[in-house]
């Protein structure tokens, strides 16, 4: 199949569901994003072809196609078609490594390590680390990418002494998270909380996005087997490409 032609999947509806067909086709196509089948870049037939093909009409495809594009999953480009953008990562809230996740999605994570060294630690560094106040900390700062896309901006500070030598060159083709459990940490459990602003210029311009746009914050501090705090993260995700998942039960 060349480059430009559109894909061929295999969709189907049930008419005798409650839910609404174009809604049917539309969670078919955004699971089919999700799962790689229709990769970034991906073309889909034209409406008047997937309509017919699924015996539908055009109008319901239309919407089904509309609700994904304002999702920011499928943009029209004119001359070209109906083109898949990026998929959204949706994460769990769990003690997991971004790299692990996005690995185990499919989603072809790499990274750019923008500095890795020593420095003295702040007040909020040092008070989570539990480090004294201008004690040595290792500043790692990392920008994670899939399929060529930025997706966040990753902020570590670390223990000087937890990661054996200069593991800059470690961090391009791997996860912080596989690193430490290579070295022997026992990653136990984290004080964690999720929160959201707008991107700075700056920040904008390092992800891709427009200055102002929403961006997901992350700030995590995590602690081995024996108690030690190991990590101090503060993390910035691209609104528009991620998201946190909770599962919420009822307390009796």
């Amino acid at each position: 199949m060349a480059k430009n032609d559109p894909v061929d999947l295999e969709f189907s509806v049930d008419r005798g569901s409650p839910v609404p067909l174009y809604f049917q086709l539309a969670q078919q196509l955004e699971a089919a994003i999700e799962r790689g089948r229709l990769s970034p870049g991906s073309l889909l037939g034209n409406e008047i072809e997937l309509a017919g093909r699924l015996g539908l009409s055009r109008p319901t495809v239309r919407q089904a196609i509309q609700s994904l594009v304002d999702k920011g999953l499928l943009v029209r480009r004119r001359g070209i078609g109906t083109q898949v953008v990026h998929s959204q990562v949706r994460r769990p809230l769990e003690l997991s490594s971004l790299y692990d996740d996005l690995e185990a999605a499919g989603q072809r994570p790499a990274t750019q390590v923008l500095h890795y060294g020593t420095e003295a630690a702040g007040p909020e560094v040092a008070a989570a680390l539990a480090v004294p106040e201008g004690g040595d900390v290792c500043r790692v700062e990392r920008l994670r990418l899939t399929h060529g896309e930025p997706m966040a901006y990753l902020r570590n500070h670390l223990p000087s002494d937890l990661l054996p030598g200069d593991t800059r060159a470690e961090l391009e083709s791997t996860g912080l998270y596989r690193l430490m459990r290579g070295a022997g940490i026992t990653l136990h459990s984290a004080r964690q909380s999720v929160g959201a602003r707008v991107a700075t210029a700056e920040e904008a311009k390092l992800l891709g996005e427009e200055a102002g746009a929403p961006l997901l914050t992350m700030e995590r501090t995590t602690f081995d087997d024996t108690g030690r705090p190991v990590e101090y993260a503060a993390h910035l995700y691209r609104a528009s490409r991620y998201a946190f998942e909770f599962q919420l039960l009822v307390r009796s």
